[in-house]
């Protein structure tokens, strides 16, 4: 949902610290030939002009909920910049909701004018390594809750995670020897869908990354008080924040 939260009144929703304040999901890997934003929140518009964000040069998406799909109208200004339709990354299942939910994107009709609909590159991507922008992207299998399947991302050794309550077996050898880990963290109580800090913390410590950030953080999680009791090298992440890319 975002915090604050809309007609939430609790002390997260109403704190002043700019650390409680959490639009959705999405992070920028700055690679040597452009920026690959990895998912399309509804926040996207006002998350790039925040972060400073000129270009967006390719785009991967973890999966297809509404929260890290909504804001993919947004990329149709990058045709112009691009002088190209973007590329966009995903699986056959996102590939196939993508044009559902925006199918005047693909339509045959001629357009009334350029721009008038977004211009997708569409690429389809499974679990093998592929190369984008200049750099190597691995995907990583994960369980979205107990029926649905999602992607992580590792470029480099940084790997990032969200919306995940299952790593399965085959997937841990993706995540070893990381710098940095961007993990889903939830909420303090076990949720069906995402891991619960305490679930996230284990991950973390099994995996042994040498930083760990906890992301897609509800209003439950106050930003100071949860870092205070976070062990070592575990913290929540925050809007803006950015990372060397090793």
């Amino acid at each position: 949902m975002g915090v604050p939260v809309v007609g939430c009144l609790c002390d997260v929703c109403q704190s002043t610290n700019p650390k409680n304040k959490r639009t959705r999901c999405s992070v920028i890997f700055g690679l040597p030939e452009g920026n690959l934003l990895i998912d399309t929140p509804p926040d996207l518009r006002t998350q790039l002009l925040a972060n400073g964000i000129g270009v967006i040069h390719a785009v991967a998406f973890t999966h297809s909920h509404a929260d890290h799909l909504f804001g993919l109208d947004d990329v149709r200004l990058f045709q112009f910049y691009l002088g190209h339709e973007v590329p966009i990354y995903c699986e056959p299942n996102v590939d196939a909701k993508i044009r559902k939910v925006y199918d005047y994107a693909f339509s045959t009709e001629s357009q009334t004018h350029v721009g008038s609909r977004p211009a997708l590159d569409m690429r389809e991507i499974g679990l093998d390594r592929f190369d984008v922008l200049g750099a190597a992207v691995t995907p990583i299998r994960l369980q979205h809750g107990p029926r649905f399947e999602v992607l992580g991302f590792r470029v480099g050794n940084i790997a990032y995670c969200t919306d995940v309550n299952h790593i399965p077996e085959e997937s841990w050898s993706k995540l070893e020897g990381l710098d940095v880990l961007v993990l889903d963290a939830l909420r303090p109580e076990s949720h069906a869908t995402h891991f619960s800090v305490e679930e996230a913390v284990e991950v973390a410590q099994k995996l042994g990354a040498k930083q760990t950030y906890l992301t897609h953080i509800s209003d439950r999680l106050e930003h100071e008080r949860t870092n205070a009791w976070l062990p070592d090298g575990i913290e929540l992440a925050y809007d803006g924040l950015e990372l060397p890319l090793s």
